[in-house]
């Protein structure tokens, strides 16, 4: 028999992270979305942005038929966070227009997943894109970064907003990210975990 889940987090109802998450306002609105392989990922990062932002909406799908309208919100110009050679480098792209802020779209998934994505959305595809500078080190423990300076997406969301709205700070978000994190690494048991993950340990 299944085990009760909390309906706001997703988490089983013995770890729900429910009371560490925040609400925190920001003038960038967020929109996540998300590729239905990752909905029920362990480690669903995106779901924890969407809910500790108070402007943020996290949507699942392949195909966003109304993703054109999502895109049009007054007083918001569109800018999409991922990479590519015509990015720019947070917080350099700014909002837009004056007393215009950024609706910042964050694909959610593997890269693979993302680039899909992108390809099957062309409105998404469409967007100015903007990125974080590289050097980045995350601290999801428990998954090899694909490559250097990967982010998952709850880092990367805090990481750009930082950044966009400095000298406000999105660390609070990150609490219950660690919390899951170290319930995954007690569930695993600390010999495991060091073996299979820790420098030094076998390979992913």
């Amino acid at each position: 028999m299944p085990r009760p889940r909390c309906p706001r987090c997703c988490r089983p109802q013995v770890h729900c992270l429910c009371a560490l998450i925040p609400h925190l306002p920001s003038r960038t609105r967020v929109l996540i979305l998300q590729h239905p392989s990752e909905v029920d990922h362990a480690l669903n990062t995106a779901r924890l942005a969407a809910l500790g932002l108070a402007n943020a909406e996290l949507r699942v799908g392949e195909t966003f038929d109304d993703l054109p309208t999502w895109l049009a919100q007054p007083g918001y110009r569109a800018h999409l966070l991922f990479p590519g050679d015509d990015a720019q480098v947070l917080p350099a792209a700014g909002g837009g227009d004056e007393g215009e802020a950024m609706l910042l779209v964050v694909p959610d998934g593997t890269w693979r997943k993302a680039r899909k994505l992108l390809h099957c959305n062309p409105a998404l595809a469409a967007l100015l894109r903007v990125t974080l500078a590289p050097g980045l080190t995350s601290r999801y423990r428990l998954r090899k970064a694909p490559e250097p300076g990967a982010l998952s997406t709850l880092e990367a969301v805090v990481a750009a907003l930082n950044l966009i709205e400095a000298p406000a700070t999105f660390d609070a978000l990150l609490a219950p990210f660690e919390a899951l994190i170290e319930g995954q690494i007690a569930a695993m048991g600390e010999d495991t975990y060091r073996r299979n993950h820790q420098r030094g340990g076998s390979p992913d």
